[in-house]
């Protein structure tokens, strides 16, 4: 049995975002599974590094899955991209080894959130970009985002209230930069929980238009409460960048 990684791209617009639904065959999961089945002449079922939601694009996806398929990774490339929606492509396909699982062996994530700071609206980045004409001060968002660096119990900053599992996680860093009206801001962690960064670049937000103080991030992490962190801002910003491995996990 080949395992099989891809790296892929899609513009999530008019996706119901990455996880296979089962009351909507419009999801990214969902168009590989089918178009992948049908190539490979068997039920196919794929991995993917992370579950982006609905509206949220990717530049680095990252999956994999498991095939009998004799057919050559080139030809894979090819009949993929031919029948693959244009918003959504295959840009590198290959073997991987047996035990190579997209997300469990996953060691950091890359996500950049844009923001079109102006009054006036661009037009080119309108899907990618969530608009916001007040004035920021960035040098006040930037301490905010180094108090929020390290490794903490992100509990305030996931909409993910019910669960088991862990809410503590590791920010390497958080960089904010603008240029000609356009804000980007790029998160690089071990891992983000559900609508952690959508609600860090909220928070963040309120701290540039002076409704918070960056010192009060320390307090918010010790809150582990939802509702003492700032809004949800929309997916259309948010973009996953790149998936990194170890080299022992490639």
């Amino acid at each position: 049995m080949r395992n099989i990684r891809l790296m892929l791209q899609y513009e999530g617009t008019r996706y119901q975002g990455w996880q296979r639904q089962g009351s909507t065959d419009n999801t990214i999961q969902g168009k590989l599974e089918v178009l992948l089945s049908r190539m490979c002449g068997e039920t196919i079922e794929v991995q993917g590094s992370g579950r982006t939601d609905a509206g949220v694009h990717a530049l680095g996806q990252v999956a994999n899955f498991h095939t009998a398929c004799d057919m050559p990774v080139e030809e894979m490339l090819t009949y993929i991209n031919r029948y693959l929606p244009e918003d959504i492509a295959v840009v590198e396909i290959s073997e991987a080894p047996p035990r190579f699982h997209s997300r469990l062996n996953a060691s950091r994530k890359c996500y950049t959130y844009r923001i079109i700071n102006s009054s006036i609206p661009n037009v080119f980045w309108r899907r990618f970009a969530w608009e916001v004409p007040e004035k920021l001060d960035l040098k006040a968002m930037g301490r905010a985002a180094a108090l929020l660096c390290g490794e903490h119990d992100f509990k305030s900053f996931t909409s993910a209230t019910k669960g088991k599992k862990s809410t503590v996680r590791r920010i390497d860093s958080i960089d904010i930069t603008e240029q000609d009206g356009l804000l980007v801001l790029t998160f690089l962690g071990n891992g983000f929980l559900h609508h952690m960064v959508r609600i860090l670049v909220g928070t963040l937000l309120e701290v540039g238009m002076g409704r918070r103080t960056p010192e009060s991030m320390e307090e918010l992490l010790l809150a582990g409460s939802r509702a003492a962190a700032g809004a949800l801002v929309p997916a259309k910003g948010l973009t996953l960048v790149k998936v990194f491995y170890d080299e022992t996990n490639r």
